[in-house]
Protein backbone atom coordinates (compact mmCIF):
# COMPACT_ATOMS: atom_id res chain seq x y z
CA UNK A 1 0.00 0.00 0.00
CA UNK A 2 1.10 3.67 -0.55
CA UNK A 3 2.52 5.75 2.30
CA UNK A 4 -0.13 7.60 4.59
CA UNK A 5 -0.45 11.30 3.19
CA UNK A 6 1.56 13.27 4.93
CA UNK A 7 -0.40 16.81 5.05
CA UNK A 8 -4.10 16.95 5.77
CA UNK A 9 -5.30 18.25 2.09
CA UNK A 10 -3.33 14.94 1.28
CA UNK A 11 -5.44 13.23 3.47
CA UNK A 12 -8.67 14.82 2.40
CA UNK A 13 -8.30 13.98 -0.90
CA UNK A 14 -7.41 10.10 -0.07
CA UNK A 15 -10.86 10.36 1.14
CA UNK A 16 -12.30 11.77 -1.31
CA UNK A 17 -11.19 8.80 -3.59
CA UNK A 18 -12.27 5.99 -1.02
CA UNK A 19 -15.76 7.35 -0.34
CA UNK A 20 -15.72 7.35 -3.97
CA UNK A 21 -14.78 4.10 -4.45
CA UNK A 22 -17.50 2.84 -1.94
CA UNK A 23 -20.36 4.50 -4.31
CA UNK A 24 -18.85 3.25 -7.19
CA UNK A 25 -17.54 -0.19 -6.63
CA UNK A 26 -21.03 -0.78 -4.06
CA UNK A 27 -23.49 0.53 -6.96
CA UNK A 28 -21.67 -1.09 -9.83
CA UNK A 29 -19.71 -3.99 -8.46
CA UNK A 30 -15.87 -3.92 -8.72
CA UNK A 31 -15.79 -5.39 -12.16
CA UNK A 32 -17.71 -2.57 -13.67
CA UNK A 33 -16.10 0.04 -11.19
CA UNK A 34 -13.24 1.83 -13.08
CA UNK A 35 -10.32 3.56 -11.78
CA UNK A 36 -11.92 6.46 -13.78
CA UNK A 37 -14.87 6.30 -12.66
CA UNK A 38 -13.58 6.20 -9.32
CA UNK A 39 -11.59 9.44 -10.26
CA UNK A 40 -14.55 11.12 -11.69
CA UNK A 41 -16.61 10.81 -8.87
CA UNK A 42 -13.73 12.04 -6.77
CA UNK A 43 -13.58 14.87 -8.88
CA UNK A 44 -9.88 13.98 -9.20
CA UNK A 45 -7.50 13.38 -11.79
CA UNK A 46 -6.52 9.87 -12.63
CA UNK A 47 -2.71 10.45 -11.73
CA UNK A 48 -4.08 11.97 -8.25
CA UNK A 49 -5.33 8.45 -7.68
CA UNK A 50 -1.64 6.74 -8.38
CA UNK A 51 -0.44 9.08 -5.63
CA UNK A 52 -2.67 7.46 -2.92
CA UNK A 53 -3.83 3.47 -4.30
CA UNK A 54 -1.49 1.73 -7.03
CA UNK A 55 -4.67 -0.32 -8.24
CA UNK A 56 -8.07 -0.78 -8.20
CA UNK A 57 -7.69 -4.01 -6.22
CA UNK A 58 -5.24 -1.50 -3.49
CA UNK A 59 -8.06 1.03 -3.10
CA UNK A 60 -10.65 -1.61 -2.24
CA UNK A 61 -8.30 -3.37 0.42
CA UNK A 62 -8.01 0.42 1.67
CA UNK A 63 -12.17 0.49 1.78
CA UNK A 64 -12.78 -2.57 3.41
CA UNK A 65 -10.33 -1.74 6.21
CA UNK A 66 -11.75 1.58 6.47
CA UNK A 67 -15.12 0.41 6.42
CA UNK A 68 -14.20 -1.86 9.11
CA UNK A 69 -13.05 0.93 11.47
CA UNK A 70 -15.80 2.99 10.24
CA UNK A 71 -18.69 0.44 11.35
CA UNK A 72 -16.74 -0.52 14.71
CA UNK A 73 -15.98 3.02 15.39
CA UNK A 74 -19.83 3.56 15.53
CA UNK A 75 -20.93 0.61 17.44
CA UNK A 76 -18.44 1.74 20.45
CA UNK A 77 -19.64 5.15 20.16
CA UNK A 78 -23.75 3.93 20.01
CA UNK A 79 -23.18 1.70 23.15
CA UNK A 80 -20.19 3.54 25.18
CA UNK A 81 -23.12 5.07 27.63
CA UNK A 82 -24.81 0.96 27.77
CA UNK A 83 -25.91 0.23 31.37
CA UNK A 84 -24.66 -3.46 30.81
CA UNK A 85 -23.25 -5.86 28.64
CA UNK A 86 -27.03 -6.72 27.38
CA UNK A 87 -28.22 -3.05 27.10
CA UNK A 88 -25.28 -2.81 24.33
CA UNK A 89 -26.02 -5.87 22.72
CA UNK A 90 -29.61 -4.11 22.20
CA UNK A 91 -28.09 -0.84 21.13
CA UNK A 92 -25.62 -2.03 19.10
CA UNK A 93 -28.39 -4.02 16.81
CA UNK A 94 -29.80 -1.37 16.42
CA UNK A 95 -27.09 1.24 15.63
CA UNK A 96 -25.65 -1.29 13.58
CA UNK A 97 -28.78 -1.23 11.54
CA UNK A 98 -28.57 2.50 11.29
CA UNK A 99 -24.94 2.12 9.77
CA UNK A 100 -26.02 -0.20 7.24
CA UNK A 101 -29.21 2.38 6.10
CA UNK A 102 -26.36 5.40 6.06
CA UNK A 103 -23.74 3.32 4.49
CA UNK A 104 -25.75 0.46 1.95
CA UNK A 105 -22.68 0.46 -0.40
CA UNK A 106 -21.14 -1.36 2.49
CA UNK A 107 -22.32 -4.69 2.00
CA UNK A 108 -21.54 -5.10 -1.96
CA UNK A 109 -17.70 -3.51 -1.22
CA UNK A 110 -17.34 -6.25 1.46
CA UNK A 111 -19.48 -8.97 -0.14
CA UNK A 112 -17.16 -8.10 -3.43
CA UNK A 113 -13.60 -8.13 -1.29
CA UNK A 114 -14.10 -11.99 -1.14
CA UNK A 115 -13.88 -12.87 -4.44
CA UNK A 116 -10.89 -9.98 -5.54
CA UNK A 117 -9.05 -10.38 -1.79
CA UNK A 118 -10.24 -13.12 0.29
CA UNK A 119 -7.98 -12.39 2.85
CA UNK A 120 -8.71 -8.48 3.37
CA UNK A 121 -12.36 -10.21 3.48
CA UNK A 122 -11.58 -12.61 6.06
CA UNK A 123 -10.00 -9.58 8.10
CA UNK A 124 -12.98 -7.67 8.42
CA UNK A 125 -14.73 -10.18 9.94
CA UNK A 126 -11.99 -11.48 12.00
CA UNK A 127 -11.08 -7.77 13.73
CA UNK A 128 -14.38 -7.72 14.52
CA UNK A 129 -14.90 -11.02 16.06
CA UNK A 130 -11.40 -10.64 18.04
CA UNK A 131 -13.09 -6.95 19.78
CA UNK A 132 -16.15 -8.34 20.38
CA UNK A 133 -14.86 -10.76 21.74
CA UNK A 134 -12.74 -9.20 24.21
CA UNK A 135 -16.00 -7.78 24.94
CA UNK A 136 -18.01 -10.56 25.66
CA UNK A 137 -15.28 -11.54 28.32
CA UNK A 138 -14.76 -8.46 30.21
CA UNK A 139 -18.83 -9.22 30.81
CA UNK A 140 -18.30 -12.74 31.55
CA UNK A 141 -15.86 -11.84 34.36
CA UNK A 142 -17.66 -9.02 35.46
CA UNK A 143 -20.34 -11.27 35.88
CA UNK A 144 -23.07 -9.65 33.84
CA UNK A 145 -23.52 -12.80 31.85
CA UNK A 146 -23.00 -16.35 32.36
CA UNK A 147 -20.02 -18.19 31.01
CA UNK A 148 -19.69 -18.54 27.96
CA UNK A 149 -17.34 -19.45 24.70
CA UNK A 150 -16.69 -16.22 24.03
CA UNK A 151 -15.71 -16.62 19.95
CA UNK A 152 -18.66 -18.79 19.21
CA UNK A 153 -20.94 -16.42 20.64
CA UNK A 154 -18.83 -13.45 19.32
CA UNK A 155 -19.25 -14.96 15.54
CA UNK A 156 -23.13 -16.15 16.06
CA UNK A 157 -24.34 -12.31 17.35
CA UNK A 158 -21.96 -10.80 14.54
CA UNK A 159 -23.82 -13.77 12.12
CA UNK A 160 -27.30 -12.14 13.32
CA UNK A 161 -26.64 -8.79 12.78
CA UNK A 162 -25.03 -9.33 9.26
CA UNK A 163 -28.32 -11.08 8.12
CA UNK A 164 -30.26 -8.55 10.46
CA UNK A 165 -28.17 -5.82 8.05
CA UNK A 166 -28.93 -7.26 4.88
CA UNK A 167 -32.54 -7.56 5.66
CA UNK A 168 -33.72 -4.69 7.37
CA UNK A 169 -30.49 -2.23 6.08
CA UNK A 170 -29.29 -3.33 2.60
CA UNK A 171 -32.81 -4.60 1.15
CA UNK A 172 -35.32 -2.98 3.09
CA UNK A 173 -34.87 -0.23 5.22
CA UNK A 174 -38.98 0.76 6.06
CA UNK A 175 -39.19 -0.87 9.53
CA UNK A 176 -37.59 0.93 13.01
CA UNK A 177 -34.88 0.20 13.90
CA UNK A 178 -34.88 0.31 17.43
CA UNK A 179 -38.11 -2.87 16.91
CA UNK A 180 -36.26 -5.23 15.16
CA UNK A 181 -33.35 -4.26 17.63
CA UNK A 182 -35.81 -4.88 20.71
CA UNK A 183 -37.45 -8.52 19.15
CA UNK A 184 -33.93 -9.46 18.72
CA UNK A 185 -32.91 -8.57 21.98
CA UNK A 186 -35.81 -10.47 23.79
CA UNK A 187 -34.50 -13.61 22.07
CA UNK A 188 -30.88 -13.07 23.29
CA UNK A 189 -32.06 -12.17 26.66
CA UNK A 190 -34.45 -15.33 27.13
CA UNK A 191 -33.15 -17.91 23.97
CA UNK A 192 -35.78 -19.45 22.46
CA UNK A 193 -37.11 -22.22 24.91
CA UNK A 194 -40.57 -21.39 26.16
Amino acid sequence: MTATPKTKRGEMTRQKILAAAQKEIGTKGFALASVSSITAAAGVGQGTFYIYFKSKEEVLRALVIQLGRDVRHSLTAATEQASSRLEAERQGISAFLDFVRENKEMYKVVHEAQFVDPEIHRQYYTDFAEAYCERLKKASSDGEIKSIDHEACAWALMGMSEFLGMRYGFWDDSKSSKKIADAVFNMIETGLKK
